[in-house]
């Protein structure tokens, strides 16, 4: 499998209630740090979309927990397009340590542009997949 770079980086802060009863993270939390993940990446890479018309639902998403996050630990959620289809992409995301980079979580989501008007699924523009391309610095439709 290829290498992601991520060349996005959102650092998060954690709340008195992101922690459970163990002192770590409650897996439910991290898929809050996902969506945090994904609404910065797409206001930086596709500003200016009508987010009242337009929208982009998950359709498949999964996680794999490697290691403990605590309360004291410094994070960020990394974000990346790996693959661009015709209505579809793929997302990879990971959250981080910030001062060890040792990766806590990997998610693995495939998201579907959504016409919010007609209540259905529709193509991705030219000017999302040319943006998303470009931030990504490759070309995603032949990944």
């Amino acid at each position: 499998m290829e290498e992601i770079v991520f060349h996005h980086t959102l650092p998060i802060q954690l709340r008195f209630n992101d922690v459970d009863k163990f002192g770590h993270v409650n897996n439910t939390v991290y898929f809050s740090f996902y969506d945090l993940g994904k609404t910065e990446y797409f206001a930086s890479v596709c500003p200016g979309v009508d987010w009242e018309k337009i929208g982009i639902v998950v359709v498949h998403i999964e996680a794999d927990f490697v290691k403990q996050i605590f309360a004291s630990d410094h994070i960020a959620v990394q974000t990346a397009v790996s693959k661009i289809g015709t209505k579809s992409f793929h997302l990879i995301q990971r959250v981080i340590d910030t001062k060890t980079n040792e990766v806590k979580c990997i998610c693995k989501s495939v998201m579907v542009t959504f016409d919010l008007e007609k209540h259905e699924s529709m193509p991705l523009t030219e000017e999302w997949i040319e943006a998303i391309c470009n931030y990504e610095e490759r070309d995603l439709q032949k990944a």
